[in-house]
């Protein structure tokens, strides 16, 4: 059977950094005891940078404007006005992260494009305007996995996966874009501010085919997390789209995970193998609590989650496009060599990996890889 590669991956993110306005725009928004309990968990975060195309004194004292006040002093923006930027801003920042793969990807043999992004919605789709845009073969079969959250990247590379096992010579371009900024919601609800605090904008492009390097594709697993339906959800409301994250999806996940460790059968995420037996974990970095409850779980050792905390630390939470930039840096500690070494006969033996992520549902997405 042939096996699909993630060949290369390329990230993006947007000219602005937005983390230190928002947080001003916290400080002047609470009163002084959700202020104080703000401030404390913004420091247990573990975000120090956030990216937006809207320019950086966003928020700042809860006063100043943007300086294209497309959050301004007034009435903040539509749906409609929201998504206008979405149609000029996503296809940008998509193409940005296709370029980071190098060369002209016209010229690369694109056959599927798969595009997944849950933060907008424009006809002709963003799959259209990329192909536009970069000169690829108009005639490509075109997917789009929208509205599906922070797991559409597992969505997305599982449909590649299946791809190039049924079309061998196939090569795939899958495209995350999202642009979480553009639906912060004027509020002084310290629940809605501390899930706006996670996010920012991002976009990942990768390559998949059968060409034996880079990520090999596993298998995929999908699971549902029982009694967690209105944990994490995303609302098209009149001003954007209205994120909930309830303050149990960690604990959610924690006890989800404790359970898969403990069954370890055949039929769990695990597929039977004991979590220290994989070398690597691609976990969407969704927050820290979000990663501190997988580790929990787990039982994993300290540093299991570093590349997904340095990512977090650099982007916050970029929704789909979150897991892509971090098996993009693990890509990178590898050929920099970097990472995690082993050794067979012949050299340098491939690394067993797992990646996940959490999303509406509440369900988790995983997958197996091979760090070639």
């Amino acid at each position: 059977m042939t096996t699909a590669h993630i060949n290369a991956i390329g990230t993006a993110v947007p000219p602005h950094q937005v983390h230190d306005a928002f947080m001003g725009y916290a400080d002047g928004w609470l009163d002084t005891r959700s202020r104080k309990l703000f401030e404390r968990m913004a420091g247990r975060a573990g975000i120090e940078q956030r990216f937006s195309f809207v320019e950086a004194n966003l928020f700042a004292d809860g006063e100043t404007s943007d300086t294209e006040e497309f959050f301004g002093l007034g009435d903040w923006p539509s749906t409609g006005e929201r998504m206008a930027r979405y149609e000029d801003w996503a296809p940008q920042l998509a193409i940005q992260a296709i370029r980071a793969l190098g060369g002209d990807i016209a010229d690369a043999g694109i056959t599927h494009l798969v595009v997944a992004s849950c933060t907008g919605f424009v006809a002709p789709g963003i799959d259209q305007l990329i192909i536009r845009a970069t000169g690829i073969d108009p005639s490509v079969e075109r997917t789009l996995v929208g509205f599906m959250g922070c797991y559409a990247a597992v969505n997305s590379l599982r449909l590649a996966h299946h791809i190039v096992r049924s079309e061998p010579d196939a090569r795939v371009l899958v495209v995350a874009v999202e642009l979480c900024t553009l639906h912060f919601q004027r509020t002084t609800d310290l629940e809605k501010i501390l899930s706006m605090m996670l996010f920012g904008d991002g976009s990942a492009a990768a390559i998949v085919s059968s060409e034996a390097n880079g990520v090999g594709l596993k298998d995929f697993r999908s699971a549902t997390i029982a009694d967690s339906d209105e944990a994490i959800s995303w609302h098209i409301r009149d001003q954007g789209f209205d994120m909930v994250l309830d303050g149990q999806v960690p604990s959610l996940i924690s006890g989800a995970m404790a359970r898969e460790r403990m069954r370890n059968d055949d039929g769990g995420l695990l597929r039977g193998t004991a979590p220290e037996q994989f070398d690597l974990w691609a976990v969407h970095a969704g927050g820290r609590s979000v990663l501190d409850a997988v580790e929990n779980g787990l039982d994993l050792h300290g540093d299991a989650l570093k590349p997904s905390r340095e990512v977090l630390r650099q982007y916050g939470n970029m929704s789909s496009a979150t897991l892509l930039f971090v098996l993009q840096s693990m890509m990178a500690d590898r050929t920099n060599g970097h990472g995690r070494t082993k050794q067979n006969g012949n050299g340098r033996a491939p690394e067993e990996g797992m990646a996940m992520a959490f999303g509406p549902g509440m369900a988790a997405e995983s997958f197996r890889f091979q760090m070639l």
